[in-house]
């Protein structure tokens, strides 16, 4: 398996996922991207950006995706309730709207991402990783403590939904 920038072409299987993942979450009682996001026309708009990645099988199957960037997050600007590791000023990185294909879940999938975009960061230098999830998304705030993340605060989406933010000091 190996990580690769997602192409329009990937957007049906990516859109079958983020579809999954919204089911599951919903399945969870977790609010969690219930309001039509993330879409379509936020997946191509990644795409275009050159921000969205997938991870893909030998036979060349959406496994994963994932969006990550170096521009800084507007809703990162301020955190309730905390502060950011990183002074804001730095370069950062920026983890948005991963999700696992349903069949590949608990395969170590997301870990194998955020390795690789660990390693991006470590060769432009660049010292963090921000994410942000929601408070009942449990299984996301195990799996990215067991990364080494901290607790930095709340944040809050551009439509006012309130998130816990982490993030890691890439060493």
């Amino acid at each position: 398996m190996k990580i690769r920038q997602s192409t329009l072409k990937d957007v049906p299987s990516i859109m079958t996922i983020i579809d999954d993942a919204k089911a599951y979450l919903a399945s969870q009682n977790i609010d969690q991207w219930q309001n039509g996001y993330p879409n379509e026309e936020q997946v191509k708009n990644d795409i275009e950006k050159e921000e969205s990645y997938v991870v893909v099988n030998d036979d060349n199957q959406v496994m994963a995706t994932s969006m990550f960037t170096l521009r800084k997050e507007p809703t990162y600007k301020e955190v309730i309730d905390g502060k950011w590791l990183n002074s804001e000023e730095e370069t950062y990185g920026v983890v948005h709207r991963l999700a696992i294909k349903k069949e590949y879940r608990k395969l170590g999938l997301a870990t194998f991402l955020f390795d690789d975009f660990h390693q991006q960061l470590k060769n432009k230098n660049i010292k963090s990783l921000k994410i942000d999830t929601h408070e009942d998304n449990l299984g996301m705030q195990s799996l990215i403590k067991k990364l080494g993340y901290q607790y930095c605060g709340i944040i809050y989406t551009s439509y006012n939904a309130k998130r816990l933010a982490f993030e890691k000091i890439i060493s």
